[in-house]
């Protein structure tokens, strides 16, 4: 397993289960937010953007996390070994969401210079994550089945499952580069 895709909703856990496949297996770790966002929340040009994807999967082995389906899903999954949806419950995502924005700690998977705070668009924000599963899940789903059908597909729900799938694969030493 060399290119692995982690789908699934904010607070599903993608950003750290990628950080602790990276680290078993010894693969570089792409974080799609940081890749997006601009600093103080800014939309990059949608090239812009799509460059920065394809230059951070252009590489033989990596784990990337992140959804942004229609926008990078044909760059991403015909090159993937393996795509994980995580399938956590809803509560459980909106609960993370929360939380982590209200304690505010620096994240390696947010962009520099964003920061999340609780106005208007984390409520927006909020209730996409509510939302994800009816709303968005469906969409994300259908662009992954029209672009690489091929792939396999994982589905894990909670941190048991989770980590016995990390314990499934032997660990590599990570190498120098």
């Amino acid at each position: 397993m060399q290119r692995i895709v982690i789908l699934g909703n904010a607070g599903s856990g993608k950003s750290t289960l990628a950080r602790a496949l990276g680290t078993h297996l010894g693969l570089p770790v792409v974080h799609l937010d940081t890749l997006f966002w601009e600093p103080g929340w800014v939309e990059p040009d949608a090239e812009q953007f799509r460059a920065r994807v394809r230059a951070a999967v252009a590489s033989d082995a990596w784990v990337c996390e992140g959804n942004y389906a229609r926008r990078t899903f044909d760059l991403r999954l015909p090159r993937a070994d393996l795509v994980i949806w995580l399938d956590t419950p809803g509560l459980t995502c909106f609960t993370r969401v929360i939380r982590r924005s209200v304690m505010n700690r620096p994240r390696p998977d947010l962009a520099a210079g964003c920061s999340e705070k609780l106005d208007r668009a984390f409520l927006t924000f909020l209730k996409f994550v509510w939302q994800f599963d009816r709303g968005y899940r469906p969409g994300i789903e259908a662009v992954r089945l029209a672009t690489a059908p091929h792939v396999p597909v994982v589905h894990l729900r909670g941190t048991r499952q989770i980590a016995a799938f990390i314990d499934s694969f032997p660990a590599r030493a990570v190498s120098a580069y």
